[in-house]
């Protein structure tokens, strides 16, 4: 056990000597080589600059979604240009057709979704699906941008209110209750939408009700032009 936290701790070390000549470019940096690439803890490494710098909060939380969305350009071009049959030898038929269902009815959101959620979502794997699925270049990297801004707001805010320490225990519970996460998560995205749709029928009730207008009031206004 001491060994592994040893290396864990050595390897912690050499990212955080990698990135500190970049200064705050340094969280775009690795947010892209993480999407494009390899996996690499971002959460810690994103809680650690704003733990650091709580006056570059926002900052960081672009730079962050801002890096994921454009490493994800790498997957983007491999899925598009032959990222379906990719996916018909991982998958099962059931499941590509699932996801393809997916895409069909609510691509954005299909892709949002998950790049909000941490590990262990398979994050990749949806990218190279949304690429696939011919999902348009600007949706594709908006929904990352948004979701992944979703992810590191949240995650920031936290890390301010509760320390670095709150990546160590979310994790845990991610790992232990993912299902729960994802339920909580759906919930919440759902109440959301409900409350959107809600405001924009309100909305849009008052602006019937402007245009509408008196009717006494525009048969005068008639007259007067007449």
């Amino acid at each position: 056990m001491k060994t592994i936290k040893h290396i864990f701790s050595a390897y912690g070390k050499w990212i955080w000597g990698v990135l500190a000549p970049l200064g705050v470019w340094g969280v775009f940096a690795i947010a892209a080589v993480d999407a494009a690439f390899m996996g690499l803890p971002m959460d810690p490494i994103v809680a650690g600059y704003i733990y650091k710098d709580p006056n570059g909060f926002l900052l960081y939380v672009l730079l962050a979604s801002s890096g994921s969305a454009v490493g994800s350009i790498v997957l983007y071009v491999i899925g598009y240009t032959g990222g379906e049959m990719l996916l018909r030898k991982r998958l099962s038929p059931e499941r590509f057709q699932k996801i393809h269902a997916s895409f069909e009815k609510h691509e954005f959101w299909a892709l949002m979704f998950p790049a909000m959620l941490p590990p262990p979502t398979p994050f990749k794997a949806v990218v190279l699906a949304a690429a696939a699925f011919e999902m348009s270049f600007v949706r594709f990297f908006l929904a990352i941008f948004a979701g992944r801004f979703v992810r590191f707001l949240i995650l920031g805010w936290l890390t301010l209110r509760f320390g670095p320490k709150v990546v160590e225990i979310g994790g845990h519970v991610v790992a232990h209750h993912f299902r729960w996460v994802l339920l909580a998560v759906a919930l919440g995205l759902m109440f959301w939408l409900i409350w959107r749709w809600r405001a924009a029928k309100k909305t849009a009730a008052k602006q019937n009700a402007a245009g509408t207008g008196n009717p006494a009031l525009r048969s005068e206004e008639r007259s007067s032009g007449d």
